[in-house]
């Protein structure tokens, strides 16, 4: 049977304001009265509904995932699948349910659905454009962005130092020998893809190297696919370089495809290197060279930072950069 408030009131011998009272945790209620309705709970079983305690308390605990991105995979996608699952890990700690939309056209389709259900705040990841993120705004609700394309002063943002982690890339093959080197590069007005290569390149100049424009296969988009045409194109220059760094880990798999379609040995011949360290990365034949990024950590501090946000805390940092960590795997050792 599903009781009501007025239901436990009655039963517990209160009025229906101390029931409530004692049921929402909020007001002063004797210890008396507190006894018997919490007795009664217990005896009937009275599970509050939901809907009914977010139009008291004004608060669904419902929150909103949006991941933009123009090319599937989306939500399987090895680098947003993780962080997504350290979402949903996360809010179940914190008590949240999760509304979770896709948006390959970034447009304002996804956050028009999920203000219509009235979540407390929204986690917006990847690709956004300025239109999108105004549009949000002018909502007044609480909101952060993993990932994301677009940089705000106003917005709290979590993302992976990607500057650093090109660095880390160009100074661990150049320390192992590797040069001439070749960059097959993302697409270059994400974010992530802009400073991976902005931080290879500076690292190179900073060590007395250079990365000439046509070391570079600027890709259409992160796929698998991707790499594997950049070595295609490889063949028609004079010179085969001795690694390759891609940045990220599919487009890198893709690489090692193709060289090895090619007759190379990797890394004997030419050596491979990505960014990101998704799960395919250790499993690969050979495994693959990558910068780790903590994609579980970014994703539950993006909901912990939310749930202050709600939870009225405006005076939080609006950026959270995570420290990338170099691993080498056989796609570049030797022997």
């Amino acid at each position: 049977m599903n009781y009501t408030i007025k239901d436990i009131a009655y039963q517990a011998g209160v009025s229906k304001s101390t029931a409530s009272r004692v049921i929402s945790g909020k007001g002063y209620v004797s210890m008396e009265a507190r006894e018997k309705v919490e007795a009664t709970v217990q005896r009937l079983q009275y599970k509050p509904n939901a809907i009914a305690r977010s139009l008291v308390s004004s608060f669904t605990r419902n929150i909103g995932v949006i991941i933009y991105r123009q090319h599937h995979p989306i939500a399987s996608h090895p680098f947003y699948s993780k962080v997504l699952d350290a979402i949903l890990e996360k809010a179940t700690e914190l008590g949240y349910a999760i509304f979770v939309m896709t948006d390959m056209e970034i447009s304002n389709r996804s956050a028009d659905f999920l203000l219509e259900k009235r979540v407390d705040g929204l986690i917006l990841i990847s690709r956004l454009n300025n239109e999108l993120l105004e549009y949000v705004k002018s909502f007044d609700i609480p909101f952060v962005m993993i990932n994301s394309s677009i940089e705000d002063a106003e917005v709290t943002h979590f993302a992976n130092d990607d500057l650093a982690g090109g660095k880390i890339a160009a100074e661990y093959l150049l320390a192992e020998g590797y040069h001439p080197l070749y960059v097959v590069a993302g697409p270059q007005e994400h974010r992530s893809h802009y400073l991976r290569l902005k931080g290879f390149r500076e690292k190179l100049v900073e060590s007395g190297y250079s990365l000439a424009e046509e070391d570079i296969y600027y890709a259409e988009n992160t796929q698998f696919d991707e790499g594997y045409r950049a070595v295609q194109c490889l063949w028609e220059r004079a010179s085969i370089p001795k690694a390759i760094f891609a940045t990220n880990d599919m487009m890198a798999l893709g690489v090692i495809r193709g060289l090895i379609e090619k007759g190379y040995r990797v890394p004997g011949d030419v050596a491979a290197m990505g960014f990101d360290d998704i799960d395919y990365a250790a499993i690969s034949n050979p495994a693959l060279t990558t910068v780790h990024i903590a994609k579980t950590k970014m994703g539950k501090a993006a909901l912990q930072t939310l749930d202050q946000l709600i939870r009225g805390q405006v005076h939080l940092p609006k950026e959270e950069l995570f420290t990338p960590q170099l691993v080498v795997r056989e796609s570049t050792r030797i022997g």
